[in-house]
């Protein structure tokens, strides 16, 4: 097993990231600057924390292709991020949009500050409430 492992370790090292062979061909200036917008603000499946812009992965490669197809076939981009969305999930915006399902994403920071604001008040109530301290006749300062 281990001599597997020896051998198969060569051919990791020279494991290149996935690039596309034949890069997209945009018809105007417009249509590349929409493309580029647009795969900035779609998260890539893969990477988790990467645009389909800055990834690398075969994947992202493929959805590019696929997000230009869409372009080029007269979608918006709103039909092409709910074609996207309907396949992959919410999870493949970066912005996804405010609703049932993402009302705690969106609105769970704020709800944790409040009760963490209403929990430090309360406790500050509690200690704040006692006997005030008496002088000692005793202390020198």
């Amino acid at each position: 097993m281990l001599l597997l492992c020896l051998l198969l370790t060569p051919v990791a090292a020279l494991a290149q990231p996935a690039t596309d062979p034949t890069p997209p061909q945009f018809t105007d200036r417009t249509e590349e600057r929409r493309f580029n917008s647009l795969v900035a603000e779609l998260r890539c499946v893969m990477c988790q924390n990467q645009s389909l812009a800055d990834s690398n992965a075969q994947i992202a490669v493929d959805l590019r292709r696929e997000v230009l197809e869409l372009m080029q076939q007269g979608r918006s981009d709103a039909e092409i991020k709910e074609f996207l969305v309907a396949r992959y999930g919410e999870f493949v915006l970066y912005r996804p949009q405010v609703g049932a399902r993402t009302w705690l994403l969106w609105f769970g920071p704020l709800l944790l500050l409040v009760i963490g604001g209403v929990v430090l008040a309360h406790v500050v109530r509690q200690r704040g409430g006692g006997q005030p301290v008496a002088d000692d006749e005793d202390q020198e300062w």
